[in-house]
């Protein structure tokens, strides 16, 4: 999801590059729909440990198809990760793509300039 060494500087702090644009934009997109959403909520609320799609499934009333969609779509994001063990897929979150995102928008240089 992430390019260039300077990915992530706050938005107010510098313009972005075009090509680290094209890849949070790709994590945008993809928390862009609700159950997109709600799934990296429920991953990342485990701080760090894994969740079994099992557990997932069992909170949508979506079909398992479309769970399963909707996690291919966080992973091609680069937001997760999974790990496949017999019929089960377990999920984690990538901190440092939340990071990105979140520093992107991170508006406190505003409040640092607006105090000088």
């Amino acid at each position: 999801m992430l390019a260039g060494p300077d990915c992530c500087a706050p938005m107010v702090a510098e313009p972005l590059a075009e090509i680290d644009a094209v890849g949070l934009a790709k994590g945008f997109k993809a928390l862009g729909d609700p159950a997109r959403l709600r799934l990296l909520s429920m991953i990342a609320a485990r701080a760090g440990d894994e969740v079994c799609v099992c557990e997932l499934t069992d909170a949508f009333t979506q079909s398992g198809p479309t769970i399963s969609h909707h996690l291919k779509v966080l992973r091609d994001a680069g937001l997760v990760t999974s790990e496949r063990r017999g019929s089960w897929v377990y999920y984690r979150v990538v901190p440092s793509a939340l990071a990105a995102l979140s520093k992107l928008l991170d508006t406190s240089a505003m409040a640092v300039a607006a105090e000088a």
